[in-house]
């Protein structure tokens, strides 16, 4: 009952983490069925626990930090980490892995399938299972996700000047905005477990999505992107919003090249093509 109590608590205090939360869960469902959905959430969110878990102990794999344990009593905690931040781990690594296959995905052109002709102005996405299991789309994905890190993690620091709170610290001051290098390369190493443990499910599950039409599959990934770019403005808000300037004009210009290219993929200007099928004779 304590446990429910606290719950209950963590929503009204972090009400936006289970908006975000809300957003994946509906959107991961369409893109990925239930069955997956729950894999990749449970997954996800046990891999960055224990490794929360670890560096706080050890140092590994995100460098040492502590959690001041200033919200205890007013949120819940799983042993010294608050449950919300190893939540964030499974909606943040989702809509990295959306941006990741919207960049990698082949396209048919509507040439090739006609049921691409019901979103004209959209590359219309083939589910292939190959690309989307590929280490390429994985390695990608975790890339993305250690990216939208760092903006994340220097306003996140800085809570005690928003509603967050000043709910950890590191005893050494990192080289970025007094964040070690060490947190990016370990979030960067929870996506690619997290991701590698998902691909070997994936395979063994089944998959009707094959069979679903192509813009189905687009109009799904753009909203796992639809989910990045929304954590991504909310934290960059935030940022001009406490008066950080250089952070929130370093962290727009870190977003440059991503979003140019995936306007780039929007309009049509960077395309992956599905190869031609040669008929047999």
């Amino acid at each position: 009952m304590d446990t429910l109590i606290l719950l209950g608590k963590t929503v009204l205090l972090r009400p936006y983490v289970f908006l975000f939360l809300a957003a994946f869960l509906f959107t991961a469902s369409r893109l990925l069925g239930w069955p997956r959905t729950w894999f990749f959430f449970v997954n996800t969110w046990l891999t960055a626990l224990l490794c929360e878990l670890s560096s706080t102990r050890t140092g590994i794999p995100f460098g040492w930090y502590f959690y001041t344990g200033s919200t205890v009593g007013r949120e819940l905690y799983l042993w010294d980490v608050p449950f919300m931040d190893s939540l964030s781990f499974t909606f943040l690594l989702f809509a990295s892995y959306c941006l990741a296959l919207w960049f990698v995905l082949p396209a048919r052109s509507p040439q090739d399938d006609a049921r691409s002709k019901r979103l004209p102005l959209l590359p219309a996405l083939t589910s292939d299972a190959t690309v989307r299991r590929s280490w390429p789309v994985l390695g990608l994905a975790s890339l993305l996700f250690a990216l939208i890190d760092v903006v994340i993690d220097p306003v996140a620091l800085r809570g005690d000047r928003w509603f967050l709170g000043k709910i950890y610290f590191y005893p050494e001051a990192g080289v970025y905005f007094g964040i070690p290098l060490a947190n990016f390369f370990g979030w960067a190493f929870v996506g690619i477990i997290a991701l590698g443990i998902y691909r070997v499910i994936d395979r063994h599950l089944p998959d009707d999505r094959e069979a679903a039409p192509s813009a189905s599959t687009t109009v799904d990934v753009l909203l796992g992107c639809g989910l990045y770019y929304g954590v991504l403005l909310f934290n960059l808000s935030v940022t001009f919003w406490i008066g950080e300037t250089l952070l929130g004009l370093v962290g727009l210009l870190l977003y440059i090249p991503v979003t140019t290219l995936a306007l780039l993929r929007l309009f049509g200007r960077l395309e992956v093509r599905v190869p031609h099928k040669q008929t047999a004779t």
